[in-house]
């Protein structure tokens, strides 16, 4: 974990249950005597992300049953190491399918003073996004729009005279629903938890999906990206698959970018990283 995220120690749940009692029902001890909670328990994840922006921020937010329910610490090390890769203050990001959970102009705003422009294909979890802001003056700042073109990622939602910094995503992990479900049942079996009809984080069909999976998101996001280089500075974006780099650097490689960066993530016993580009 970044060295400057501050929940690389353990999850204060004391703290925590004292800002929202709510979180009290799914706190346990484990063997060795430590507070914690079931992570596989979609609904304990999502009390306890209430209750980290609460005890954190301040912030009151809420997401609608089913949808991504994204790890908080994980999330905010992605924008941690995007603020070493900009070397900037002032830096304007740019969420590509900021879902219903809008996390990353969150905590883009409230961690690092950032100004924030989130976008989301999908108009129901945009209410949603909508809705926390509203809940939040801290939030007042961040520009919600709307991607009216589920085949498009750049084209038609970028303005001629817009400027982002950088460029962030979680782009759908899936080929399609049974990948999805596939997925989510070996999982469980691996765990050997009794969970068995849906995913622990939750995610309604354009935040899990895409048809190719994220391999063809992330190629489709390259291709657009060389028609607004002079309008991000970088682009990024999770991979979840280290075997799909090869082929999604490739992809990047076709557009002629000046630099390609793969940076790699730990957080606990998981690896993640996330590919960056840039033209300038």
């Amino acid at each position: 974990m970044h060295p400057n995220n501050p929940f690389i120690d353990d999850y204060p749940f004391e703290d925590l249950v004292s800002t929202s009692p709510e979180l009290a029902s799914f706190v346990f001890k484990n063997i060795y005597g430590n507070y914690t909670i079931k992570f596989s328990d979609k609904e304990a994840v999502k009390a306890l992300n209430k209750a980290l922006l609460k005890n954190h921020y301040n912030l009151d937010w809420n997401i609608p049953q089913g949808n991504l329910c994204p790890p908080i610490p994980g999330r905010l090390d992605y924008l941690l190491h995007i603020k070493d890769l900009c070397s900037k203050k002032d830096i304007h990001l740019l969420d590509i399918g900021t879902g219903a959970n809008l996390i990353y102009p969150i905590l883009g705003t409230c961690h690092f003073n950032w100004k924030c422009t989130a976008s989301e294909v999908d108009l129901h979890s945009l209410e949603n996004a909508k809705q926390i802001i509203e809940n939040n003056s801290t939030l007042k700042n961040i520009n919600l729009r709307h991607q009216k073109y589920k085949t498009k990622i750049f084209e038609t939602l970028i303005k001629t005279d817009d400027y982002f910094d950088v460029m962030v995503c979680n782009p759908p992990f899936f080929k399609n629903s049974i990948n999805a479900q596939n997925n989510n049942l070996r999982k469980n079996k691996n765990l050997q938890l009794k969970e068995k009809d849906n995913l622990n984080f939750g995610g309604k069909s354009n935040e899990l999906w895409y048809k190719g999976g994220e391999e063809a998101f992330v190629k489709k996001m390259a291709e657009e990206s060389a028609s607004f280089k002079r309008q991000i500075g970088w682009f990024t974006s999770l991979v979840s698959k280290k075997e799909h780099l090869k082929n999604i650097k490739r992809a990047i490689n076709k557009t002629k970018p000046t630099e390609v960066r793969i940076v790699e993530m730990e957080q606990g016993n998981k690896k993640s990283r996330f590919i960056a580009w840039t033209f300038l």
